[in-house]
């Protein structure tokens, strides 16, 4: 709604801070308008660069506050957590690599869906790189998906061998 008080000339927006305060405000904005039917609330994360200044990523909450990624923190996550961000959180630094990034949240949708049965494809990825005013690149992944297949078989094969390389425990039976 247009209308709101909220409302700001997008063109305006100074910061990606600033981009992530005005969804947070519609986001509450929408849900107090919602006159007693089924509460929908939503977490967005929102990434992008204006003109001038650095990438920047926010995870904007359903209550309206926002965090922004860091270098602790160089990713953000929504949605089912629990069992891929392990790997995120191994994988991926500040200075990961878009290629690396990408393969690694697929290895993390992928240990997702084998321990969540709610979590499935089609996965939609969309990259952008920073700096450039390029469009990003996209592709879906189906279940049918060949890629995807061989992505799921290689990766448990080889958390398998590594496993069987970790040192066996050292009992003390005294």
């Amino acid at each position: 709604d247009m209308s709101s008080a909220n409302t700001v000339n997008l063109m305006n927006i100074r910061s990606m801070a600033e981009a992530a305060a005005y969804i947070g405000r519609l986001s509450v904005e929408a849900q107090n308008n919602n006159s007693g039917g089924p509460v929908f609330a939503s977490t967005f994360l929102i990434a992008g660069e204006i003109l001038g200044t650095k990438s920047e990523l926010y995870l904007v909450y359903p209550e309206g506050n926002y965090i922004a990624s860091s270098t602790q923190q160089p990713y953000l996550q929504i949605g089912e957590t629990k069992y891929g961000k392990p790997i995120l959180d191994r994988v991926i630094q500040t200075d990961t690599d878009l290629q690396r990034a990408a393969l690694c949240g697929l290895v993390s949708m992928d240990a997702t869906m084998r321990s969540n049965l709610t979590v499935g494809p089609p996965i939609e990825l969309y990259v952008l790189e920073s700096g450039t005013a390029m469009p990003g690149r996209y592709i879906t992944f189906t279940e049918e998906d060949n890629y995807l297949r061989e992505l799921r078989k290689a990766w448990n094969q080889q958390i398998k061998e590594a496993f069987n390389h970790l040192q066996p425990i050292i009992w003390d039976d005294n």
